[in-house]
C-alpha cells in the first residue's frame, strides 16, 4: 500500500470498533463494516480513533483490529491508524507494528501536558523523530485534548517536521485556522499539506469552502461526507449543501456527548453493518426515548433524500 502523502484528499472515515453483546471484539463485523465503508465510496479508513473506542482496547486487541481491517481491504484503500499514547515508546511500537502490516500512515494527538506553543512544537518534533520515515497526521482536537495549537505553530511543525503530511482539523469549528494555513501555503510560507476535517462532518461544507481537502471523521451515513466532498470537487458547492442539509439533523444528534457514539452504532447495526450496537464498558446505552428520536430522524431523512434525489 502506498504511504500517506501531502496530496491526500477525499473521505477517510473513522471506523467504529464492533463488539459482541458481551463486549468482546467482533471480527466478523469488522469485515462487514469494511465492506460497507468501501461500498459507500470512501477514500480510506482510519482505525483506532477516539470514537473507535481505541482507549478501551488492549495493545493486543488494537493490533488485531488493524490487522483485520488491512487484511479485508487487501490494499484497495489506504488505512491510517491512531497511535496516540502518553509516551513516545508505546506510540512508536504500535506505529512500527501497523506500518509493518501495511498501514499508510499514523495519527497522533498531543498529550494534555502540552501547554505552550514551544511545547506543542517540541512534542511534534519528537514525534517526527521517533517515527522515522513514517508519515503522520497531526490531530488537532482541542475539545478532547485541551491543547490549542495556533496556526503559526502548525506552520512551524509542517516546515520543520517533514513526515507531518496531514492535519486532522477538528477545532470547533476553527474555520479561520484553515484559512490561515491555506494562506500561508499559498504565499510559500509553509509546505502545503493535506487538511481533512473532523467534528462529525458538522461543518464540512464550510470547511471545504475554506480549502480543506476532505473529511476524516465518522457518521452512520458516510454517504453524506462522500457526497459533499465529491460535489465540491465537481465545482458544485450548492449541491454539496443540499446533500449536507438532508443529513444534518441526524448528524447533529450524533454529536451529543455521552450517547452520540451509541446512536451511531445503533444506526450501523440497524443498517446491517455490524451485528451489535454495543459499546464496550464504560459506555452509554440508548433509552427507549433516545431510540424513538433516532427513528424519527431516520424517517424524516429518508423523505428528504428522496426529495433531493440522493
Amino acid at each position: 500500500m502506498a504511504r500517506l502523502t501531502e496530496d491526500a484528499k477525499g473521505v477517510y472515515v473513522i471506523a467504529v470498533t464492533p463488539f459482541t453483546d458481551d463486549g468482546a471484539l467482533d471480527l466478523a463485523s469488522i469485515d462487514s463494516m469494511v465492506d460497507f465503508y468501501e461500498g459507500a465510496g470512501v477514500t480510506g479508513l482510519t482505525a483506532l480513533g477516539q470514537l473507535g473506542e481505541a482507549p478501551k482496547l488492549t495493545a493486543e486487541e488494537s493490533r488485531t483490529v488493524v490487522e483485520r481491517v488491512l487484511r479485508r481491504l487487501d490494499g484497495r484503500l489506504p488505512v491510517v491508524v491512531g497511535v496516540s499514547a502518553p509516551g513516545l515508546a508505546p506510540m512508536s511500537e504500535l506505529a512500527e507494528a501497523v506500518m509493518g502490516e501495511g498501514a499508510a500512515g499514523v495519527m497522533v494527538a498531543p498529550p494534555w501536558t502540552v501547554k505552550t506553543d514551544d511545547q506543542a512544537f517540541a512534542f511534534y518534533q519528537s514525534v517526527g523523530e521517533a517515527l522515522g520515515d513514517t508519515p503522520f497526521v497531526l490531530q488537532d482536537y482541542p475539545l478532547t485534548t485541551n491543547v490549542t495549537i495556533a496556526p503559526k505553530v502548525i506552520e512551524r511543525i509542517v516546515n520543520e517536521v517533514p513526515n507531518c503530511v496531514m492535519l486532522k482539523h477538528e477545532d470547533w469549528p476553527g474555520l479561520s485556522k484553515i484559512s490561515a494555513l491555506r494562506a500561508a501555503s499559498d504565499k510559500g510560507a509553509m509546505r502545503r499539506i493535506s487538511i481533512l476535517c473532523g467534528n462529525g462532518g458538522l461543518f464540512l461544507p464550510e470547511e471545504m469552502g475554506r480549502g480543506a481537502d476532505g473529511a476524516m471523521t465518522g457518521f452512520c451515513y458516510p454517504e453524506m461526507m462522500v457526497g459533499v466532498v465529491e460535489a465540491y470537487a465537481a465545482g458544485n458547492p450548492d449541491r454539496a449543501h443540499v446533500i449536507f442539509d438532508a443529513y444534518l439533523p441526524l448528524a447533529r444528534y450524533e454529536q451529543q456527548q455521552g450517547i452520540g457514539l451509541a446512536s451511531r452504532k445503533y444506526v450501523l447495526a440497524k443498517r446491517g453493518v455490524i451485528k451489535s450496537a454495543t459499546l464496550r464498558k464504560p459506555g452509554a446505552k440508548l433509552s427507549a426515548l433516545d431510540i424513538a428520536d433516532v427513528e424519527r430522524l431516520l424517517a424524516r431523512q429518508a423523505i428528504r433524500l428522496k426529495e433531493i434525489g440522493a
